[in-house]
This record gives C-alpha cells, sequence and structure tokens, in this order.
C-alpha cells in the first residue's frame, strides 16, 4: 500500500510536507520520497525506509529541500515520486494503487512510440513510470490523467505536482481517499484526514470519485467533474485507516466500536476478559466489552521502541517472526483466564494462531477468537489490502480447495460466504481446528456495512464476497 501527501503554500511547504508524509508510515514500510519546486526549479529525496523511520532517513533533506509546492510519499513499492521531462512540461508524479495490467500497457506505450522504462532488478518496471507514459500521450495533463485511469485495470489516485500547482486525482471508483485541508496562506491534501490537523489545517473537503481538482496556494479548483459510483474499500475501517482520520465522514476508531459492538450481540460465548491483538483490533475489542460488559484488558503489550511497524520485511516468515517477537506476555492477566482476543482479520493464519500458542503457554484456560471482518475469500485485485500474493494464500481458500477439489466454481465461493450455509460453518470450525482456537466466530459482513454506515452499495466488499 502507499500513502500521499501534497501541499501548496505561498511561503516555503517543506515543513508541512515533511510531517504530513511521515503522518503516512503505516501505510508502507519500503520507501519513503519528496519533491518540491521552489526558486531553483524541482528538487527530490527518495530513501530505503525498510530498516529506519521516515523522519530519521529525510532528517537531511527536511534542512535542504526548498520549495513553496511539494509532494511525498510512503510506499509498499516503487521509490517515488518521480520527476517527469515531456512535451506536457516538467512534473512530479506519485501515485497510489494497483495496475493489474501494467504488462499489457507497458506493450502498447512502445506500439504508441519509440519509449522506454528504467527496469527494476526484479525485472518489473515502476508503476508510477508507467502512469507518468499514459499521461504524456494525451494533450494536457488533465486528459492524460482520465486517460490513465481509464485505461488501468484495478485503481490509481495520484498527484501531479507542476511549476505552477498540484492536480490530485482521485481514482476512478474512489476506492481510496483523497482529503483537503486548508489554512491561511495553504492547501494540503492527503490520503489520511488526520495528518495535516497538527500542522494547522483544517478541513475544507474530500474529493469525490474520479474527481481532479488543481491547487494553488489561492484555492482549489475541479478541472474534472467526479463520477456518481464509489466503491470505497471496506477494509480502510476495518484495519489500514489510521484510528484519527475519517473517509467519507466517518471515524475509523468509532466504527470499530461499532464494530466491536456488533461482534458482541451476535456471540453468546463467557469469557473472563476481551482483548485485541495490537493494535488495529484493539478498538474493536473496546466495542465488543462496552456492549458485552465482560471487562477488556491487555495480555500482552506490544514492544514499539524499537519495532515500530509490523510488516517491515518483504518475506512473509521475516514478517512472522517480528509479529511474534513484538508482542509480550503479561502472564498475571493471562494465567487460569478464558480470553476473548479480537484480531483484524485472518489471512494465512500464522501469526494468530502463534499468537494463540503464546497465550496458552502463559496460562490461558481458553482463547476465543472473532475477527472484526467475514472470512477473506477473495484476494484484492484493487489495492491489495489482503496481504495475499496468491488467494492459496489465503486459509479459506486453502480449505475450501481440500473440501472442494482445485476447481471451484463461483456457485460454490458464494456458499462458503454465506454466513448461514452449511459449508461457511464447517469452513470455521476447519479454520478453528487448524489454529488451535478454543472457539472461532467471523463478524458478519451485512453488520460490517452496517458498522460502517454508508449505504452498502458506495463500499467494495470484493475481498469476503468477491463482489465489486
Amino acid at each position: 500500500m502507499s500513502g500521499i501527501f501534497g501541499v501548496v503554500s505561498k511561503s516555503d511547504c517543506v515543513f508541512d510536507l515533511f510531517f504530513g508524509t511521515d503522518y503516512h508510515s503505516h501505510l508502507g514500510t519500503r520507501r519513503g520520497g519528496m519533491a518540491v519546486y521552489g526558486e531553483k526549479g524541482f528538487d527530490r529525496a527518495i530513501h530505503n525506509i525498510e530498516n529506519s523511520p521516515f523522519r530519521t532517513k529525510f532528517e537531511k533533506d527536511f534542512l535542504e529541500l526548498k520549495g513553496n509546492l511539494g509532494i511525498g510519499c510512503i510506499s509498499d513499492s516503487e521509490p517515488q515520486p518521480l520527476l517527469v521531462r515531456s512535451h506536457l512540461g516538467s512534473f512530479a508524479i506519485t501515485t497510489v494503487g494497483r495496475i493489474n495490467n501494467l504488462d499489457e500497457l507497458t506493450d502498447q506505450a512502445f506500439k504508441a512510440g519509440r519509449t522506454h522504462f528504467l527496469e527494476t532488478s526484479g525485472g518489473t518496471i515502476n508503476a508510477t513510470e508507467l502512469v507518468a507514459a499514459l499521461i504524456n500521450q494525451k494533450n494536457d495533463i488533465v486528459e492524460g490523467i482520465r486517460f490513465a485511469q481509464e485505461m488501468i485495470d484495478g485503481s490509481m489516485s495520484m498527484l501531479v505536482m507542476t511549476p505552477d500547482g498540484i492536480y490530485a486525482a482521485r481514482d476512478y471508483r474512489g476506492r481510496t481517499p483523497l482529503a483537503i485541508g486548508q489554512k491561511k496562506g495553504a492547501y494540503c491534501v492527503s490520503f489520511e484526514s488526520f495528518a495535516y490537523f497538527n500542522l494547522g489545517y483544517s478541513d475544507y473537503r474530500e474529493l469525490k470519485p474520479a474527481e481532479i481538482v488543481f491547487m494553488t496556494p489561492e484555492g482549489v479548483e475541479t478541472v474534472l467533474e467526479p463520477k456518481e459510483e464509489m466503491k470505497i474499500c471496506s477494509f480502510l475501517w476495518v484495519y489500514y485507516g489510521y484510528p484519527t482520520s475519517t473517509y467519507e465522514g466517518i471515524n475509523v476508531e468509532a466504527m470499530r466500536y461499532r464494530c466491536g459492538a456488533a461482534l458482541a450481540r451476535r456471540d453468546n460465548v463467557k469469557t473472563d476478559i476481551v482483548a485485541g491483538v495490537p493494535d488495529s483490533g484493539t478498538a474493536h475489542a473496546v466495542g465488543y466489552a462496552n456492549e458485552s460488559g465482560i471487562p477488556f484488558a491487555r495480555p500482552f503489550i506490544k514492544y514499539t521502541p524499537t519495532w515500530p511497524r509490523s510488516f517491515m520485511p518483504t518475506k512473509q516468515s521475516q514478517r512472522n517472526l517480528i509479529a511474534r517477537m513484538k508482542l509480550v506476555p503479561v502472564p498475571d492477566i493471562i494465567h487460569d483466564q478464558r480470553l476473548l482476543l479480537i484480531d483484524d482479520s485472518i489471512v494465512r493464519g500464522t501469526q494468530l494462531r502463534e499468537t494463540t500458542e503464546l497465550l496458552y503457554k502463559s496460562g490461558a484456560k481458553e482463547v476465543h477468537i472473532r475477527p472484526a471482518c467475514p472470512p477473506l475469500l477473495f484476494g484484492c485485485k484493487y489495492l491489495n489490502f489482503s496481504r495475499a500474493d496468491s488467494e492459496l494464500d489465503l486459509i479459506t481458500r486453502r480449505i475450501i480447495q481440500d473440501r472442494e477439489g482445485p476447481n471451484v466454481s463461483r456457485k460454490i465461493l458464494d456458499d462458503y460466504a454465506n454466513p448461514d450455509s452449511r459449508n461457511y460453518a464447517e469452513m470455521v470450525e476447519e479454520i478453528s481446528k487448524q489454529l488451535k482456537f478454543t472457539s472461532l466466530g467471523f463478524h458478519r459482513l451485512d453488520d460490517m456495512v452496517e458498522s460502517v454506515g454508508i449505504s452498502p452499495c458506495k463500499l467494495c466488499t470484493y475481498c469476503w464476497n468477491g463482489k465489486e
């Protein structure tokens, strides 16, 4: 995933850009970058942040970069922002999204004219560079942005900075958010709405799906009207979004309280305490505890001074190891207790199984698991929110394949997604058995959607039911 931030200011913008970008560090762990435009033209800095936080890597650049326009990015994938020079002039670009037809679009770019792309050591190309190439096939930047979004199978939001201002474009279906903040002499645009509050900005407005605006220190102008249809990703509220952020008027932390409360209303298990897997499960657990009357407690604490992020390495085995090392148990709270534990989701199941084993070793009598979302049955093809390289990475799909064979029809998958079906119940029972839980109960999709509180037709629920 990635997070993006941009500033247009009558004065130097680097302070706001530095901290606004840093506030997106929970959305990516591989690359960080900032680009500015000022009296000396474009300037840029990009660093690897896999083993060191954004602020540490960019302290020197913070002192050296100067400009009144700036864009920044925290990325789990390619280095960005990129500086581009083309027939449209010079611009900087940063993106967030996913391109499923990258190879096809690359071939089309080759056929359209003699062009080239810088190849990475892994043999792929920078997706943001491809977006820039698509933009450059048209006669102006606005037309180029819309062309790129229409050609991409997946999702793509972006910031394009020219010497005159910044174009901000929300993806075609509004799967990711972009919010604009305002203060005297400046505007900013941000994936996470909370990122600009401590910088003195107040909410101006959110971009709508497919909307493109042009931002200068004097104002914000819509240069391409939005589309009506929206499919914002529900997983933003369940897991990825920061608790203080708000999307479409719905705060993340408040939604998670409602989510936990809905889980409790469906449940009748008797436990001694309710806990959340830090950090994303904590708010759901508070909501469950408040609704059920079962005390909330913290049976383990996340050690954050040296492990601030939970998925730094690219290898899954290393991520599992670090996740385990970060959680330190509190035996006095765990011993001889019946625990109900809420995590945001179950993907592969490895980490949660190891967390459960940790609780048993620390003396827990029972460990009941209540994920804050339904079973993940489909790998995300829009934003990689389910973090699965293959659908067989999902424990649900492995169990379904064991039961049904390698060629499972869509009708059968729909039945496994139905919380009232026998296949669903037996799948959940098998997950609980394999991961050694005392019991397992997933959140229902209808309850989760109601917890968000916006029209179901505006939410993407593809990870759970395969429907866009």
